[in-house]
């Protein structure tokens, strides 16, 4: 299902999207039209789309065009309760020779079917690469989906982003953090501020920002990944260093996840 502006897209329409490839979005998972952080979703947006685009967002209107994908799910919704809702921002007539031209950006609404359970540990290879301009949920995949073909090619999950230096900043498409046996330790480089990452932090008293070397891993506990769609998710190994998939710190963070308050939509 994919809607833009509460109509069905046409494949015109999504060209500027699929050719141009500027705008942002954001991801969230839907149990029964509530959604934990749906607030800070609606935050990302209006200020992604004041970045790219100089211009405002009403996050009302993105709200009735969520409820609307979902009322057009006919029964999918009530039979599985729980789906995964993306919401991009991009300008249909936006060209890439004159991006600095007035836009006019559009709402595309599109949903799918969430991942039953916990999700299983994953394995992570590093790789040296910064996102551009991390701050913004772009979608600009490219560089990130490039690294993740890389790591699975070589026997890896997925791919974990370090610095020249070593020092690790996110996953492709989550934050990382780890635990040392006392602190919950996000790494303090530019990332993606993810939603899940901000409700955890809010969490914790003992959530920390530093700087994270690949030469502390070793001495790490625990690490787990986090964004919108899997809560969170162990870490099993980083390059060749081990890590416990079933560390006690997974299952009191999953609890006190769920145990979030739910916003409806």
């Amino acid at each position: 299902m994919a809607q833009l502006n509460g109509s069905p897209a046409t494949p015109d329409e999504l060209q500027a999207l699929a050719l141009t490839n500027y705008g942002h979005f954001t991801t969230m998972r839907v149990e029964d039209r509530r959604v934990r952080g749906l607030s800070l979703h609606l935050e990302r947006l209006v200020t992604d789309c004041r970045e790219l685009f100089g211009t405002e967002l009403d996050p009302h209107r993105v709200r009735d065009l969520i409820r609307c994908a979902l009322g057009h799910e006919r029964g999918a919704v009530i039979v599985r309760v729980t789906v995964i809702v993306r919401v991009t921002v991009f300008d249909p007539q936006l060209e890439i020779g004159s991006p600095a031209a007035r836009a006019e950006p559009h709402i595309l609404v599109t949903t799918r079917t969430a991942g039953a359970g916990p999700p299983a540990p994953m394995s992570v290879q590093t790789a040296v690469y910064a996102r551009d301009l991390p701050s913004v949920k772009h979608v600009g995949l490219f560089g990130l989906l490039h690294h993740r073909r890389s790591a699975q090619i070589n026997g890896f999950d997925d791919v974990l982003f370090t610095s020249g230096s070593g020092f690790v900043s996110e996953g492709a498409t989550w934050n990382i953090a780890f635990f040392d046996g006392e602190r919950v330790i996000w790494p303090d480089e530019p990332v993606l501020p993810g939603v899940t990452m901000r409700l955890l932090k809010d969490l914790h008293g003992s959530s920390v920002d530093v700087p994270v070397n690949l030469t502390d891993v070793p001495r790490m506990q625990a690490a787990f990944a986090t964004n919108a769609s899997v809560g969170v998710r162990p870490i099993s190994a980083i390059d060749g260093v081990r890590m416990p998939p079933d560390h006690r710190l997974f299952k009191i963070l999953r609890k006190e996840y769920e145990e979030l308050p739910l916003e409806g939509i």
